[in-house]
């Protein structure tokens, strides 16, 4: 290109000087020529073959490595540049890569890309341009590759507590584990005595056996069962961060259901709010990949959430009593309609409401007031904190369990709350 711009600036003298007139339009004569043989040479050359392996499983926000094999079976080396057609809401820096390709060898090119949402993502065409041979011409074409992939929660504090070797461990992450009344707990199996185990926890027997002190180890009781009813309706859509607080609850559900399937726990999820997706109960750690393929593309809907109607349908698609988990963000009108519905899920089952709270709205509580602005934004924010503990505390005075706590907390608190319902042995 800057061949023809020094050739269309030489047309200056060659308009003033006849002279010159002659000679520029042989320089442009041979300048065509020149352009036509490149044009011809890269129509000759063999197309570049590109092949594209994705890894298996995406998580949202996380970098997920994609590898490009470019073929070719041209006799000279070709300087090629690629883009991939990730998503367009899609983060990938490598993108487009330039290089060389060797005469007749394969390139392998990895990159990173970062997937923000979850779901069903599509991988579109390739995009590549070959340098001419003299560098004055790119060639363009687009080979069309479609694939698609799915995009899962992010579910590394999962993958991180499994790491974990030792359940005493799980303090590094904050999940406390507590001493636990003997009632919760079945006989796991005969050990040596240990500085602080209680008199109650000796065997007697044992011990005059063996002439030495010996404990009983118990265990969590397994075999329970732990319910989720998640919303999904259109409060759930309130942004806390860079991620909507929907995310946030599956972030939670996942760390809570890995904790309960690692303690020989049956796990189920039923959505509601203008959805009604039922997972039946599963069990084992091998059934984190059934939760994950259940919930990678649910998604928030425009509807309200039906708290009467989703209590109603648990209790007919369940009836053994079970710990249900009721994930959404509590508003002040909701006492009529959520009190009465997990009241009569009280009745059978043991019932813990985990709500989301939204920090902005404690920030405008905590901060001062400067102004009339900030003075209605304080008053108004006051007023939706006072509605929502009204609330809370009916709940409490029947007897449900309430979890209130912002975004970045849940999954923690909601771990402790899972192990203190194990340790009481109310379920």
């Amino acid at each position: 290109m800057r061949v023809l711009w020094i050739w269309a600036l030489l047309s200056l003298p060659a308009a003033v000087l006849p002279s010159c007139g002659f000679i520029w339009c042989i320089l442009g004569m041979l300048l065509f020529v020149v352009y036509a043989l490149e044009a011809l040479l890269l129509r000759l050359d063999p197309l570049v073959n590109v092949e594209r392996i994705l890894p298996d499983r995406f998580a949202v926000g996380e970098k997920g490595e994609i590898q490009l094999g470019l073929h070719h079976t041209s006799p000279r080396s070709l300087i090629v540049e690629v883009y991939d057609g990730i998503p367009a809401d899609a983060r990938a820096d490598a993108m487009p890569w330039m290089g060389l390709i060797p005469s007749a060898s394969l390139v392998q090119v990895r990159y990173d890309v970062i997937l923000p949402r979850r779901g069903e993502c599509c991988f579109g065409s390739i995009h590549l341009r070959v340098l001419g041979r003299m560098r004055l011409l790119k060639r363009a074409f687009i080979l069309p590759r479609s694939h698609s992939v799915k995009v899962y929660p992010n579910y590394a504090p999962a993958l991180r507590l499994a790491l974990l070797a030792t359940q005493h461990r799980q303090e590094q992450m904050g999940i406390v584990r507590r001493s636990r009344a003997g009632s919760s707990r079945d006989f796991h199996q005969l050990r040596d005595y240990r500085q602080g185990d209680g008199l109650s926890q000796i065997d007697w027997k044992s011990t005059s056996r063996r002439l030495q002190l010996i404990s009983r180890d118990y265990q969590e009781q397994r075999n329970q069962q732990v319910v989720f009813l998640l919303d999904c309706g259109r409060r759930m859509r309130s942004l806390d961060g860079d991620l909507p607080q929907f995310d946030h609850c599956l972030n939670a559900l996942l760390m809570v259901s890995y904790l309960a399937l690692r303690q020989g726990d049956h796990v189920a999820i039923q959505s509601f709010g203008g959805t009604d997706r039922w997972l039946p109960p599963v069990k084992g750690l091998h059934s984190m990949a059934t939760i994950l393929d259940h919930l990678y593309d649910a998604e928030t809907t425009p509807s309200p959430s039906d708290f009467a109607q989703a209590a109603e349908s648990l209790m007919m698609r369940f009836r053994r009593r079970a710990l249900v988990v009721v994930m959404t963000n509590l508003r002040g009108e909701d006492s009529e309609e959520m009190v009465p519905a997990l009241r009569s899920l009280q009745t059978k089952h043991l019932v813990l409401l985990a709500s989301l709270c939204e920090g902005s709205v404690r920030d405008a509580v905590n901060e001062p007031v400067a102004d009339f602005t900030s003075a209605l934004r304080h008053v108004a924010a006051r007023q939706y904190m006072t509605e929502r503990a009204h609330v809370l505390k009916q709940l409490q005075s029947q007897g449900v369990s309430t979890l209130d706590c912002i975004p970045s907390e849940l999954a923690i608190a909601l771990a402790n709350r899972y192990l203190d319902v194990k340790t009481a042995g109310t379920l």
